[in-house]
């Protein structure tokens, strides 16, 4: 029985799909027990663009390096480096943003319309970067332009993540939704992996001289193919049509803002953790083992592919393992192990042993496996369902615009200029902490109906 470890979570709360589906999730509950192909297909379409976004991100960040040299030349490399980061960053800040836009079209708009831009608008992005002249070519502009673009891919994950999980969690049954949700996670770390597969395979086939080049930009133009393919399986998903209290003149995140603050500052707490804990090991040190470390990039780039498989594999059955004793319990175990192990990992990832390395990198795998797989349920039960879409973005990403997109940055600074090689542990240690304090806040809803 779901959440058969949780006092509040006993047999009397255990809804049936109908309740599920009147507590808020409308058709889409009705959908979710629909004929199988059909019902894979409306999964498929609303993971795949998790895919397309991280993908890129991904692919940005394992070419910082590149990036500093091309879009942001000085004479400290690390200058260019933290430039290049700098602009990972300020995608991050967009993301907020993105969230209360594309949250605002989903919670009034449908769920379907709020997929077709992102994905639309992401993929545009993508390909553009690909094709951008460097700064040896057009000078100050090129920097500018790079901003510009990775602005506009930050308002696109701002909408993405939240309404794909939201769309996918209420389709599924009370005791599914992990397992359901965690979809939206392994779409988003399959295009984290395809965009570490792709550049290490592009550095692989490379010399560094071509990869400096031009090699960089070949990730980047094939988002075009997993952009469209998004785009395509969107146009003809069922849509979660709303019920009459949802169409009309009302703002989303104005309500959002009045009713759902308190709930809306516990998934800030909620998130930070995963924000800054997955994007400074899955990002930032696969330039890191080649900094510290000494590790070719294609070395590196092959370890971090091994660690996000790992993690992919892990992903659903934590997520499994939340619909039977609880989201409370398993958030908690990976935070108080992102507390307790994050030096022990990072003393084996600073050792100039490619085993070591893989080791630490697995360990923390692991510990973001089960928070990925499941944060988007215990978020999507937090909320209600008028504002859903908006609240939930505007938490997830304010979270991750301020602890994601900086954690790189923070690290590089922590690394170079504190000559701090445990720094980055401690960081992770204390905003661990933080999201473990607001952890202990929230109502563990598994299996309860959907407010």
């Amino acid at each position: 029985m779901a959440g058969t470890g949780l006092g509040s979570v006993g047999a009397e709360y255990a809804p049936s799909p109908v309740a599920d589906s009147m507590a808020g999730t409308g058709s889409a509950g009705a959908a979710s027990r629909g004929a199988p192909a059909g019902n894979f297909r409306q999964i498929l379409a609303g993971a795949i663009g998790n895919s397309l976004e991280w993908y890129d991100f991904a692919a940005y960040g394992y070419f910082a390096a590149i990036f500093g040299r091309n879009f942001f030349p000085a004479s400290d490399p690390i200058v260019s480096l933290a430039s290049a980061f700098g602009v990972f960053a300020a995608a991050f800040l967009m993301r907020p943003i993105g969230g209360a836009l594309f949250g605002h079209v989903g919670d009034r708009y449908g769920r379907k319309r709020a997929l077709l831009l992102s994905a639309g608008l992401m993929t545009i992005a993508t390909f553009a970067i690909g094709l951008l002249p460097t700064y040896a070519v057009i000078g100050p502009a090129a920097p500018f332009l790079l901003l510009a673009l990775r602005l506009l891919q930050g308002l696109s994950v701002g909408g993405e993540y939240a309404t794909s999980i939201v769309f996918l969690v209420e389709r599924s049954g009370p005791r599914r939704r992990g397992l359901l949700g965690s979809i939206a996670c392994m779409g988003a770390s399959c295009g984290t992996l395809l965009g570490s597969g792709v550049g290490a395979l592009v550095a692989t086939l490379l010399d560094s001289a071509a990869l400096q080049d031009w090699g960089w930009r070949i990730p980047f133009l094939l988002g075009i193919a997993l952009g469209g393919t998004a785009f395509l399986l969107r146009r003809v998903m069922v849509d979660d049509a709303l019920p009459a209290p949802h169409k009309g003149d009302r703002m989303p995140f104005a309500e959002a803002l009045r009713t759902e603050w308190p709930m809306m500052l516990k998934g800030v707490l909620l998130c930070a953790s995963f924000a800054a804990t997955f994007y400074l090991v899955f990002v930032y040190m696969a330039t890191y083992m080649q900094q510290a470390d000494g590790l070719p990039a294609r070395r590196a780039l092959q370890i971090n592919t091994i660690a996000m498989v790992l993690s992919l594999a892990a992903l659903p059955c934590f997520a499994a393992l939340s619909d039977r004793i609880g989201r409370k319990p398993v958030l908690a175990a990976s935070m108080l192990g992102i507390v307790l192990f994050s030096v022990p990992l990072f003393i084996l990832m600073g050792r100039p042993d490619a085993g070591a390395v893989l080791l630490g990198q697995c360990g923390f795998a692991l510990l973001i496996a089960a928070y990925s797989g499941t944060v988007p349920a215990a978020l999507v039960e937090m909320f209600r369902s008028r504002t859903r879409c908006t609240a939930l973005a505007i938490s997830y990403n304010t979270a991750f615009g301020i602890l994601g997109g900086t954690a790189p940055t923070v690290a590089v600074y922590l690394v170079s200029r504190e000559h701090g090689d445990l720094g980055p542990a401690y960081y992770l240690m204390a905003v661990a902490a933080i999201s473990l304090a607001g952890l202990m806040t929230i109502r563990d809803r598994t299996g309860l109906p959907l407010r």
